[in-house]
């Protein structure tokens, strides 16, 4: 079976605007996908699209949504519809804040955890079903080493992440004998657009266009996931982060905390 066999003739890329999310969008459709690409704003969306179209013969679909919403799942699915999706990838909810809990109204939480829990949740009821009826199929939703432990700054983060890892775990042990490959990723720190812009604005770079110190190519991440995509149920990313659980698996939950409170503060720089 072809990868389109497997995972075609549609899939469905959530966080397809740029970074990570615009990436694997673009290399499913080299692997002749035909991708929908969705995300919040739609000038980005089409700009990917049109470079879709450019290097491949993949067809697209944009659909410009905002994933916090309380209706996003239903209006993803009445847009959808029409097409047989064969795989479902979830790459949104990043955090740009890296703020305290406190710091922002309990409504930037309540977003988080719509964004990264509820509507992933909503969607892979929905498109899982008819994967199962088919045999086959896939489902990959991205997760964060924020998830692994918690820690300041990114409370409802980390949490939503944590919750993401452990959904994509079960999920696998149910879909999995059905002939639906579900893979959580987990990924560091990784060179996308916001990651840049949140570490100029703390002064962690020099310029917008430079690379984080530490962070993953996003290639890399890519590569990695297209590799493991049926060696779930999860993925660490990247060897620094193998090489980082492992070592977590050696300490206590107090210890875990403490560790994630020493690299937010390292995170924040020493004038922060």
């Amino acid at each position: 079976m072809t990868f389109s066999d497997k995972y075609g003739p549609w899939a469905l890329v959530a966080g397809a605007s740029d970074g990570v999310g615009a990436a694997f969008a673009k290399g499913l459709a080299e692997h002749g996908v035909n991708v929908v690409l969705l995300a919040r704003r739609r000038p980005v969306l089409d700009s990917v699209a049109a470079q879709i179209h450019t290097t491949t013969t993949a067809k697209t679909r944009v659909l410009a949504i905002d994933l916090a919403t309380k209706n996003a799942a239903s209006v993803i699915a009445e847009a959808t519809s029409d097409l047989e999706l064969g795989l479902l990838v979830y790459c949104a909810g990043a955090d740009p804040n890296f703020q305290p809990f406190l710091a922002n109204p309990i409504e930037a939480a309540e977003s988080m955890v719509q964004r990264n829990c509820v509507v992933p949740m909503q969607l892979c009821h929905h498109f899982a079903r008819p994967m199962v009826e088919r045999g086959r199929g896939g489902i990959v939703i991205f997760g964060s080493g924020a998830g692994l432990a918690g820690g300041p700054n990114m409370v409802a983060y980390g949490a939503s992440k944590a919750f993401d890892m452990v959904f994509a775990e079960a999920l696998w042990a149910e879909l999995h004998p059905h002939g639906i490959d579900v893979l959580g990723l987990i990924l560091g720190k990784t060179d996308t657009p916001a990651l840049r812009e949140l570490e100029y604005s703390r002064g962690q770079i020099a310029s917008p266009n430079d690379v984080p110190p530490g962070a993953c190519a996003v290639s890399d991440v890519i590569a990695e996931a297209f590799e493991n995509l049926a060696n779930g149920p999860t993925w660490i990313v990247g060897e620094d982060l193998r090489a980082a659980t492992q070592m977590m698996g050696s300490l206590t939950r107090n210890q875990l905390v403490n560790l994630m409170i020493q690299a937010s503060a390292a995170s924040m720089g020493p004038d922060n």
